[in-house]
């Protein structure tokens, strides 16, 4: 049971803290190279479409297991101690007042993008053969 309780203690972190990017973004002291990543972070984060689709076993739920929470980890350490406070007591006001997910559209371009140059990309090179 502990550890259970440790899981969603650690998932509800993750939560806020990848709404916590999301205001970060807003906050004119967030420096140049977490704003940079944050803004890949929250816009993959926040995308209704995964980089790779949960149906594929295993490999479906590695980038929401693994690759996401340690990029939200990374730009979370990136962000100054006061903007990491300030962003997080927004973050924690937003999930209080039981405010809807945000959703970027421009998450679910970039997918479909990075997803059209694979298959372009495998097109290419089955031409080639």
């Amino acid at each position: 049971m502990k550890l259970l309780d440790t899981a969603r203690t650690w998932a509800a972190r993750i939560k806020r803290d990848g709404l916590t990017l999301w205001f970060s973004l807003r906050d004119a002291r967030t420096p140049w190279l977490a704003r940079a990543l944050a803004w890949l972070v929250v816009a993959y984060a926040l995308s209704p479409i995964d980089l790779i689709p949960d149906f594929i076993p295993v490999l479906g739920y590695l980038d929401d297991v693994l690759l996401l929470p340690g990029l939200i980890w990374l730009t979370v350490r990136l962000l100054p101690d006061g903007v990491l406070a300030d962003c997080r007591q927004q973050a924690d006001a937003w999930v209080a007042a039981r405010q809807g997910r945000p959703r970027s559209l421009f998450g679910a371009a970039l997918v479909i993008a990075l997803w059209g140059l694979v298959v372009w990309w495998g097109w290419s090179a089955w031409e080639q053969r």
